[in-house]
C-alpha cells in the first residue's frame, strides 16, 4: 500500500464504525461549528457469566473448542468455527447467542454488497469511487478500512431490491443450519428503513442475522461459492455418518478473488490487523454498530488462501469497549492458539496426502 494513502487515511476522522469523514482544510476547520456529541446510555455489559452452561459440545473438535473457550473467556459473545469445505460446525461456543438472529450484520454486510456490485458490473476491484471532493478509493481500500461512504454509493447505484435480493441469495432470512435446534432464521427487510438503501449497504440497517448465518456466508466466499447447510454433529455416530449437504451453488466464483483481496488487506493493515498470524494468511471483515443500548462487535474470517481451512466468526456484545477490531483480536487469539498446537501444519499435511492419493 503506497505511503501516501496511509497519510490520507490518517487525515480522516474515523468513527467507531470506521466511517470516513471528509478531510477539512484549515480554513474550513476554523469556521466549522463543533456540536457536542449526544451521550449514549449503555445497558449491556461486555462481560457475562454462564453463557455456555447449556452448550452441547460432545461432537466438537476438542482442540478448537478449547481455543475458542479460552479466547472468549467471560466476554459477552460467541464464537462459531466451521469447516468451509464441508459445512461442518467444529465448535459453537455460547450456543444460545450463536443461534440467535438478534444481531445487525454491521459492516460485515459490506462483503455481500461488494459481491453484488461486482456481479452487476457496478464496479471492478480497481474502479475508483469518489467519496469526498478530492478523494476516491477502490474496493480493496474500502474493505480494508471499512469505508461506509463507498458502500453507500454502491447501494444507491444498485437499489434496494438488488441489494436485498442478493442478501437473500446468500442465505439471509433463512436457516443456515440443517436440523440445528433453536436456530433463528433472521430476516431481510421488505422496504427501506430510515437510512434507506445507503445504510442497508454500509452496515446492514434492518437486517437480522445470526452468527451461524455469518459463518455460512463466509464459508461460501472462502470456498468460491458453495453455500453449505451447516451441520453440527453431537455424537460419535453423527460424526461418523457426516456427509456435506449443499444448499445451493452461488455464482460468485469470478468475483470472490476481488473481495478476498479486500478481506486480506483488512487483516494485513486495516481494521482487522489484530487478527494477524505470522505464518498463515487470514482474511476477514470487521463490523461495529449499536442498537437499543447494546454495542456489537463482529468479525467474520477464514484462514487459508487459496485453500481455506477454517472459518472463524466472533460476535461480541456490550458497551463502548466492544467493537469490530476487538472481535478480530479474539479470533486472532483462536487462530494463534491453534497454530501453537500445530493444528494448521497437520491440516496442510492431511490436504497434501489427500491430493497425492487422488
Amino acid at each position: 500500500m503506497p505511503s501516501h494513502f496511509h497519510v490520507r487515511i490518517s487525515a480522516l476522522l474515523l468513527s467507531a464504525g470506521m466511517m470516513a469523514a471528509l478531510p477539512l482544510n484549515a480554513q474550513t476547520h476554523r469556521r466549522r461549528k463543533v456540536s457536542k456529541p449526544v451521550g449514549q446510555t449503555w445497558t449491556a455489559k461486555p462481560t457475562a457469566y454462564g453463557l455456555g452452561d447449556n452448550d452441547i459440545s460432545t461432537g466438537d473438535d476438542a482442540t478448537i473448542r478449547a481455543a475458542a473457550v479460552h479466547a472468549l473467556g467471560d466476554l459477552n459473545g460467541t464464537a462459531v468455527v466451521v469447516d468451509p469445505n464441508t459445512g461442518r460446525v467444529l465448535t459453537m461456543v455460547n450456543q444460545s447467542l450463536a443461534l440467535s438472529a438478534d444481531y445487525q450484520p454491521c459492516s460485515t454486510t459490506k462483503m455481500a454488497v461488494a459481491l453484488a456490485a461486482l456481479d452487476h458490473g457496478v464496479v471492478n476491484e480497481n474502479t475508483p469511487v469518489r467519496i469526498a471532493a478530492h478523494w476516491s478509493v477502490n474496493l480493496t481500500q474500502a474493505l480494508a478500512y471499512s469505508i461506509n461512504a463507498y458502500f453507500e454509493a454502491l447501494g444507491e447505484k444498485m437499489g434496494f431490491a438488488t441489494v436485498t435480493g442478493y442478501e437473500r441469495q446468500l442465505g439471509l432470512g433463512e436457516k443456515a443450519g440443517w436440523n440445528i435446534p433453536g436456530e433463528d432464521p433472521g430476516s431481510v427487510p421488505d422496504e427501506p428503513g430510515p437510512g434507506g438503501v445507503a445504510k442497508l449497504s454500509s452496515f446492514g440497517e434492518g437486517v437480522r442475522i445470526s452468527p451461524l448465518q455469518l459463518a455460512a456466508i463466509t464459508a461460501a466466499i472462502a470456498n468460491g461459492g458453495t453455500l453449505y447447510y451447516l451441520q453440527y454433529p453431537t455424537t460419535p455416530q453423527q460424526i461418523q455418518d457426516f456427509e456435506p449437504r449443499i444448499k445451493r451453488t452461488l455464482p460468485i466464483a469470478a468475483f470472490t478473488p476481488e473481495v478476498k483481496d479486500g478481506m486480506l488487506a483488512a487483516v494485513q493493515y486495516g481494521t482487522a490487523k489484530l487478527a494477524r498470524l505470522r505464518d498463515e494468511e487470514i482474511l476477514g471483515k470487521t463490523g461495529t454498530c449499536s442498537r437499543d443500548g447494546t454495542r456489537y462487535g463482529l468479525f467474520a474470517s477464514y484462514l487459508g488462501n487459496p485453500n481455506p481451512k477454517l472459518v472463524v466468526v466472533v460476535v461480541l456484545r456490550g458497551n463502548r469497549a466492544v467493537f469490530g477490531p476487538r472481535a478480530a483480536q479474539v479470533a486472532g487469539e483462536i487462530y494463534r492458539s491453534l497454530d501453537a498446537e500445530h493444528f494448521f501444519l497437520a491440516a496442510n499435511t492431511q490436504a497434501r496426502t489427500i491430493a497425492n492419493n487422488q
